[in-house]
């Protein structure tokens, strides 16, 4: 009875559209973290030292993070899990996205990040609204 097929009953474009968050999610993690962290640790872009370490970590903490919530719930969704797609699950994304948000506005210097964290607010919206 939990499965998400009872989710889709109402509107066709609800479940895409979580999954389009939910992945979109998923691969700007990935790319913050490739980006941010291991492209810069590779190349020696930052000298050693306390700034360096904060900085590493602050980025590695905010994209795995991302891509954590997002494989978890892409599992959830691909098992069928109904709770994603109504006001609890809703909550919880809206909820997360305003944590990446937070880090974004004061930890983070450059505005990219807060685009993409910006477009899965968007689709995650969007979903909520045709649920």
């Amino acid at each position: 009875m939990t499965r998400m097929r009872i989710v889709q009953a109402g509107n066709h474009l609800h479940v895409p559209l979580l999954y389009a968050a939910y992945g979109w999610l998923l691969v700007s993690g990935t790319l913050q973290f490739g980006i941010d962290v291991v492209a810069q640790y590779m190349r020696g872009k930052r000298s050693p030292g306390t700034a360096t370490t904060l900085y590493y970590g602050l980025n590695s903490a905010y994209a795995l993070s991302q891509i954590l919530f997002a494989a978890l719930a892409l599992l959830a969704l691909s098992q069928g899990l109904a709770v994603l797609g109504r006001w609890p699950g809703l909550t919880l994304g809206f909820l997360a996205a305003s944590s990446w948000m937070a880090i974004c506005v004061f930890f983070l210097e450059y505005w990219q990040p807060r685009m993409t964290v910006a477009l899965f607010v968007v689709l995650l919206a969007a979903a909520a609204l045709t649920s």
